[in-house]
């Protein structure tokens, strides 16, 4: 599904994004900084048309370490220059200070006492081009930033989410739609697990895009989420909560189902019902998965930005802003652009 827009109140412009690597630059901003010691060398890395997985896979080859053994806070862009942290247990500080090629270079290297784990991140500061702008582009991305910074971002999950063409997505209800535990004795674990979070992404973006008009609107029944922390509440008077959610301290969340997944109840439950029927699901398919995988959790519908800015460029408009971990910038392009075109 390809989520609809909600509309700011500026309009939206023409313009490309990803046509050059150099057009999309994202810095992870770290949940914490490493200490200076330990076992583990961490490694600030700043790598330029190549995945994230495919930039371990080239340390573990370079540093002949299995690739279980290097840790990541997030995957970044392939089509991008993009900077993050990557750690590698009992590593060779000299050996991690010789890596490098045209595709990446290592910034800096130190070491702390713990593995990088997936999600030790707050998110990530992104800088992006747009090119062939239309008229007037700049001042309508300005102010449309100057009031995504004041609602949010409706929080969809971009199209990289779901494989090209959709075939994760496509994948994933085959799976769940017949014998999920069988599927998962022929598949390796990584792709089960990817074909999975298809399905559950394209759900999610579908309670986005029927809220999409009240997004930071709690309903009664309503499950909140206060965006500092990820704590999730019960709404039972919408009309008490609402300041805090005007504040963007909090927003309604949707699902990420599973047996672990808290149900919010009234009107938002009927809501996520209709999508899962709609994928010709009903949401038991996601009780008894093998691995661990699926359990489930809640995702706010709308996401904060900060740090935002525009300014004219050589080539058109740059945008600058800053997301929490988990947040698409295609999902801020979507609300400027007419028509989000990737390149890639």
């Amino acid at each position: 599904m390809r989520p609809v827009p909600r509309g700011c109140q500026a309009g939206r412009f023409r313009g490309r994004y990803k046509v050059a690597e150099e057009d999309f630059v994202v810095e992870e901003v770290p949940a914490y900084q490493p200490c200076g010691e330990g076992s583990h060398v961490w490694l600030w890395i700043e790598k330029r048309g190549l995945s994230t997985l495919d930039l371990v896979r080239e340390l573990g080859r370079r540093l002949d370490r299995h690739e279980r053994s290097f840790g990541i806070a997030g995957l970044k862009d392939a089509r991008a220059i993009s900077r993050q942290w990557v750690s590698v247990e009992l590593g060779d500080e000299r050996a991690c200070r010789a890596l490098g090629d045209a595709r990446y270079r290592v910034l800096e290297v130190t070491r702390h006492g713990n593995k990088l784990r997936l999600g030790h991140a707050r998110g990530n500061r992104f800088t992006i081009v747009l090119r062939d702008c239309s008229e007037g582009a700049l001042e309508i991305a300005r102010a449309n930033l100057d009031e995504l910074a004041r609602v949010g971002v409706p929080n969809y999950f971009g199209e990289q989410r779901f494989g090209k063409r959709g075939a994760n997505l496509k994948k994933g209800l085959e799976v769940l739609r017949s014998d999920p535990r069988r599927a998962a004795r022929r598949m390796p674990r990584r792709v089960f697990g990817l074909v999975l979070s298809a399905v559950q992404s394209e759900l999610f973006n579908r309670v986005v895009a029927a809220r999409r008009d009240r997004l930071g609107v709690l309903l009664a029944g309503d499950l909140a989420q206060l965006h500092k922390n990820g704590a999730v509440f019960a709404v039972e008077d919408p009309g008490r909560e609402q300041a805090r959610a005007d504040a963007l301290e909090l927003s309604p969340s949707g699902p990420m189902p599973g047996p672990e997944m808290m149900a919010p109840s009234g009107e938002p439950l009927r809501i996520e019902r209709e999508a899962l029927v709609a994928l010709g699901l009903d949401g038991c398919e996601f009780d008894d998965l093998p691995f661990g995988l699926g359990r489930g959790e809640r995702r706010p519908l709308r996401m904060p930005i900060r740090d935002v800015g525009a300014e004219g460029v050589e080539h058109g408009v740059q945008l600058r802003f800053t997301l929490p971990k988990g947040g698409y910038a295609t999902s801020v392009l979507r609300e400027l652009l007419e028509q989000t075109i990737w390149f890639g």
